[in-house]
């Protein structure tokens, strides 16, 4: 019997959800919320220290986010919709955002921020599109629309 990466990494993260579902209401606020409606979508949170949220929708098949906060306050969002999107998020400071959302089949969004206020946006609607922005600092903002 074989397992795949995506199986291994939906059970983990189901146990993550569920362990973060279960701290104490006071530990920070952190919040998570996935819906996934296809089959072998995969979704991971990381997140340490407080007021952070997440919250991932991905429909299709074979969608995966990985998302990690660190700092105060850094949202996230993601999206996805087709097969076979990937959203990497990494951020640590405060207020950090992010967005995304890729619709069609084989997006590829990859986001890194730290510092402060960072923000970034994404949107890639058709196939194949790919977009990787890595800030540092405080104000920067980046918004990607690809088609």
């Amino acid at each position: 019997m074989t397992f795949s990466f995506t199986n291994t990494l939906t059970g983990s993260a189901l146990a993550l959800v569920v362990a973060l579902v279960s701290l104490p209401a006071d530990a920070g606020s952190n919040r998570v919320v996935v819906d996934q409606w296809g089959r072998d979508n995969g979704a991971a949170v990381a997140q340490t220290g407080h007021r952070q949220r997440v919250s991932i929708t991905q429909s299709g098949r074979g969608n995966l986010s990985l998302n990690t906060q660190d700092g105060a306050r850094n949202r996230v969002v993601v999206g996805q919709s087709g097969c076979n999107n990937v959203a990497d998020t990494a951020q640590g400071g405060r207020r950090n955002i992010v967005g995304v959302s890729q619709i069609g089949c084989r997006n590829d969004a990859t986001v890194t921020q730290t510092g402060h206020r960072n923000a970034v946006g994404v949107i890639q609607t058709g196939n194949g599109n790919t977009a990787n922005t890595t800030q540092h600092g405080n104000g920067n903002v980046v918004l990607i629309i690809q088609d």
